[in-house]
């Protein structure tokens, strides 16, 4: 009589004797990156918090001053100028880049020819660096314009529209890797039904196909809103915040975002190093709001499988 085969049908891994140790020595591996990030990162950012409200040169020199760092910050033309200038930047870029990637994704999954070439031609701009790519593409900038006898920094709004330009060219390829994953994830016997009965494309994709996509929307969106506030390299390599122009007393760079701004701010004179440590203060509430209002209100159209 042969002997029937024992099956692991998965309770042993689960069993008290397996979770025991595991419950009881978990501690000792999250530790090292426990401290870690404690170092590298809430005891920097509570430290960021105080130092906003203090004059320093370095944390050891710090004096407190209250509020007047952050009026300051505020009474500054060049910071509620680079506000605006990012969000209208932010609008813009959500807005491209989603709906070319998406548009670039939907393509890409129709069974086309080459697709894998081209979804490695078209992701390869995110390797690339963003100082790299604001030198690259002022100097291509900057050959076009030179036609019509001016160049990028010369005018704001042709500073704006590379910036576009530039980051477009650069995450659309990232984001249409997360959209191509979310296609390829829309249930097959949803299209299948919807083509059975009588649905046009453009009715499956808005009906069926979007609906089913708004984790990965959720996902890009996010990425795009967080990624143009922060925005930092690509902005001081392509224009340094030029042209600049004197507005309400004050010099204001007109293509200057609000990144830039703080690093400006903190590079004018020890004087202003509370000032710019404000303004990044002012600068995460601001990104940490506006994200999750973003996922909140993208999270609630989501369709649950």
């Amino acid at each position: 009589m042969k002997k029937k085969k024992k099956t692991n049908d998965g309770t042993s891994v689960n069993s008290w004797l397996v979770r025991r140790p595991i419950q009881r020595w978990f501690p000792l591996f999250i530790l090292p990156t426990f401290i870690c990030f404690m170092i590298g990162f809430v005891w920097p950012f509570i430290q960021g918090i105080y130092l906003s409200f203090c004059n320093f040169n370095i944390p050891k020199d710090a004096k407190w001053v209250g509020l007047s760092n952050y009026a300051k910050a505020f009474s500054d033309s060049g910071f509620g100028h680079a506000f605006w200038n990012t969000a209208a930047f932010a609008v813009v870029s959500i807005v491209l880049i989603n709906v070319i990637a998406f548009f670039i994704a939907y393509l890409l999954t129709q069974k086309i020819l080459g697709a894998n070439l081209f979804r490695t031609v078209f992701f390869m701009p995110n390797l690339i660096g963003g100082v790299v790519l604001g030198y690259i593409w002022s100097m291509i900038f900057d050959a076009i314009l030179k036609n019509y006898n001016t160049y990028l920094t010369s005018n704001a709004t042709y500073g704006f529209w590379g910036l576009v330009i530039l980051v477009a060219w650069q995450q659309i390829g990232y984001m249409m890797i997360i959209y191509i994953a979310g296609l390829q994830a829309v249930p097959g016997d949803m299209l299948e039904a919807a083509k059975i009965d009588g649905a046009t494309n453009a009715q499956t994709l808005f009906r069926v196909i979007i609906p089913n996509v708004m984790s990965s929307i959720t996902i890009c969106t996010f990425l795009t809103l967080t990624n143009s506030f922060k925005l930092f390299d690509q902005n001081l390599a392509l224009t340094g915040g030029a042209p600049s122009v004197m507005l309400n007393g004050g010099k204001v760079n007109m293509t200057e975002l609000l990144a830039l701004n703080i690093y400006s701010t903190y590079n004018i004179n020890r004087n202003y190093h509370g000032v710019a440590q404000a303004k990044a203060v002012v600068f995460f509430l601001l990104v940490a709001v506006l994200a999750i209002a973003q996922l909140t209100a993208t999270r609630s159209k989501e369709v649950q499988q």
